[in-house]
This record gives structure tokens, C-alpha cells and sequence, in this order.
């Protein structure tokens, strides 16, 4: 008999299946309220934008080169539109610091492959977005707790790099707004990781997802562009900025983009090259025609929008939550985090959820590299309305005050 685990890689034991995308499936069910999802609201995309967009391609002579194939950088006008962004960011930069990537999952997909050699040590945050973990694991690394406001010496994460059999590489974390808690990293914190990445060597990856969604609160300034005004010259930098349109016009098309130091792009470009050649040309084309017409008006509809959702869900945790429950106040982003008392389960209270209150959510453990977080879970405010919030959020506090109340 045939036994595909002989033939596997190595390295395929070491992938598994993401619980939020498997929730997802939730969404299909009319009766469930979802709060799992990490998804921008369909209702809000600018779907006239884009039609109108690739009318406008297939009405012209430039429909030819957007069927074709092109150049594995990127489309050059969305690049010289994202230099001038980065810029408006303190991130002076030019085309050959910018890169398009089929969505910025590809983007780290691509950075754990340039970096990790298996046993290699990634420095993450405790819980770091699940997607990070999923692209990285492929390449076999060990982790260890990056904790940007503590007091963690090279050295310390060095020994511990080389007690796991490799090499600390680079730092990972979302400094805006992060997935899954919609906390952000301070000023001084950002400051301490370049100082430290300095000192070890490594890189540090910026997961810049949500940059834009900040809806109160003063805007910080991202670590690359600290890092520039710094060192001088981006391409004297440590720091890799990965960004996406998939929080900002549409995730479908599957756009995002790495802005870092010519020597690193050089080499994500010949990773494209082996993989898929480019990144969709037609969708860059639009991509790049919508987000030049109207790209500040379409980030204001959204963090309207999401704001206000966000309001709705923390007055109602504050409402209909039990005592012994807190949460994050995030100022943007997508998500709040929710830590139950110790003891509580998270998955547990999800198969709980779905079967009595219809509520979903997605449980902690999966976004914790130790497998720590069991009585933590994130919930999304941004694809469900103010009424679904509210009703939703008074289903779970009841649940979870009976679940306290019964232990």
C-alpha cells in the first residue's frame, strides 16, 4: 500500500490546518453570529470602483499587457503609488525597495523561507497572528517569546537560539492594532527592538496589515520609518514592512506588498520568479487604478464603519460580561481580546457556543507557538452589524457567566 507519510517532507508534519479558516464556514449558517472571522464587510468593498476599473482595462489597448505576463517586481505604477504612500509614512523609499506579493500571506511565506533554516530560532509575540505561524512552520523553526517592553537580553535569546540547535533570524510582530489582540507596540518599545535587533543581528519583520484602520488615538510611526530617520537610508535598515489591500479595498484579489532594503527585495523577487512568476498583473492594474482615484476616501468609509462596530462591542462586554472577564480596547484594527478566568477553555466554550447560543468565536490556544492561551479567544467586530454585535456579545456573557457559576 501506497503510505504518503514515507514520502512527505519532513517539514509536512509541521503544517495543519487553520482553525479560522475552517470557522469560517460558520458564515454559511444564517443562524450563528460570528464574531471568528477576521474579514472585512463585503457591503463595504468598493465594488463599483473595481468594475469600473476593469472595464476600463478591457476598453483600452493595456487589456493585452494585463492578460500577460509581466514582471515579477510588480506592476510599476502601483509601486511608484506605494513609494509615494510609504512616504507620507516617514518610509523613503524607491521602486526597487517596493515588491507585490500575492497578499502579504504569500509576503511571509516568502520571508520564513529567505530566513529560517530548520531549528532556526523566530522571535514572536504571545498569541501572534496564527498566519505568521502557519507560513514560518513550514520551514521547521523553533520560537521564543519576543517581548518588545521587556527586559530580554541578546544574549539570553541567543543561548536559548542555540540550546534549540540554530540561530536566532529575525523578529516578528504586528506593531498596529496586531491579530489577534488589537494591541499596538509604544514608541519606546519599537525604539528598544531596533537597538536589539541591532545587537543580534537579525531582521524584524512588520506586519503592517492594519496600519491604516486606526480610528482614535495618536498614529506612531511605523518601525521601518524609525529605523530610516535613524540610520539615514532605508537601505542601510534591519526592518521588512509587509502591507496588503486585503484590510483596505479587496481581499479576493489577493495584493499585498513588501517594502524593506534592495538586497532583501532582490532576493524575494528571485523567490517569485521559482514560484508563480508574478503576482496577478490585471488585478494590480485595477488595484492600482482604484486605490490612485480614491483610496483615502474608501480607508475613511471603512473606519467609520468599523469604528463604530468597535464601540458597540466593547460597551457591550462592559455590559453583559461577568466578572472575572477582561478584554483589550484596541484604538483600530479588527479585533478585541478576550481573557476568561484560568481554568476556562476556550475551544471547549466554542463547541459549547455553537451548540447553544450560536455564537462563534475563535479560541486563543491556536495564535500561542507554546500552545499556552486556552482561556483566551478573539473575537472580530468587523463583519457583523451593531445589532448582531450586541445580541451576540449578551449570548456569550450569559453562557460564560453559567460556565462560572457552574464551576
Amino acid at each position: 500500500m501506497l503510505n504518503w507519510d514515507n514520502i512527505f517532507a519532513t517539514r509536512s508534519s509541521r503544517m495543519r490546518a487553520s482553525e479560522i479558516r475552517e470557522l469560517l464556514k460558520l458564515l454559511d449558517q444564517p443562524d450563528i453570529i460570528s464574531f471568528a472571522g477576521g474579514i472585512p464587510d463585503p457591503a463595504l468593498f468598493p465594488d463599483r470602483e473595481f468594475k469600473q476599473a476593469y472595464s476600463n482595462i478591457f476598453d483600452s489597448t493595456a487589456v493585452n499587457s494585463a492578460l500577460q505576463y509581466s514582471v515579477s517586481e510588480g506592476y510599476k505604477p502601483l509601486r511608484e503609488w506605494l513609494v509615494g504612500e510609504m512616504g507620507k509614512l516617514g518610509i523613503a523609499c524607491g521602486l526597487d525597495n517596493v515588491f507585490i506579493v500575492s497578499g502579504s500571506q504569500q509576503g511571509l511565506d516568502y520571508l520564513g523561507k529567505l530566513f529560517l533554516s530548520p531549528n532556526d530560532t523566530a522571535l514572536v509575540t504571545l498569541p501572534t497572528y496564527l498566519g505568521a505561524l502557519q507560513a514560518f512552520n513550514a520551514y521547521e523553526p523553533a520560537y521564543d517569546q519576543l517581548t518588545p517592553n521587556g527586559n530580554r537580553t541578546p544574549a539570553s535569546y541567543q543561548a536559548q537560539a542555540k540550546e534549540a540547535g540554530g540561530k536566532v533570524k529575525f523578529a516578528y510582530l504586528s506593531a498596529d492594532f496586531s491579530n489577534p489582540t488589537g494591541e499596538s507596540v509604544d514608541l519606546e518599545a519599537r525604539e528598544k527592538l531596533i537597538k536589539l535587533a541591532d545587537e543580534m543581528d537579525i531582521a524584524i519583520i512588520e506586519d503592517a496589515a492594519y496600519q491604516s484602520l486606526r480610528y482614535d488615538g495618536e498614529a506612531i510611526a511605523p518601525i521601518l520609518s524609525l529605523e530610516i530617520a535613524e540610520k539615514g537610508d532605508i537601505d542601510k535598515t534591519r526592518t521588512i514592512y509587509c502591507g496588503s489591500f486585503s484590510k483596505t479595498l479587496a481581499p479576493g484579489l489577493r495584493v499585498g506588498f513588501i517594502v524593506a532594503n534592495a538586497p532583501v527585495i532582490r532576493k524575494l523577487v528571485l523567490m517569485k520568479q521559482a514560484a508563480d512568476l508574478h503576482s496577478s498583473t490585471i488585478n494590480q492594474i485595477a488595484i492600482a487604478e482604484v486605490a490612485r482615484k480614491g483610496f483615502d476616501a474608501q480607508v475613511a468609509k471603512i473606519k467609520a464603519a468599523y469604528s463604530k462596530r468597535r464601540d458597540v462591542m466593547l460597551a457591550a462586554l462592559a455590559k453583559h460580561m461577568p466578572e472575572g472577564v477582561s478584554w483589550t480596547k484596541p484604538e483600530g484594527g479588527m479585533f478585541v481580546w478576550v481573557t476568561l478566568p484560568k481554568g476556562m477553555d476556550g475551544a471547549k466554550l466554542l463547541a459549547k457556543s455553537i451548540e447553544t447560543v450560536k455564537v462563534a468565536f475563535v479560541p486563543g490556544r491556536a495564535f500561542f507557538a507554546d500552545g499556552s492561551g486556552e482561556n483566551t479567544l478573539r473575537m472580530s467586530f468587523s463583519s457583523s452589524n451593531e445589532e448582531k454585535i450586541e445580541e451576540g456579545i449578551a449570548r456569550l456573557g450569559k453562557l460564560i457567566a453559567g460556565e462560572i457559576g457552574g464551576a
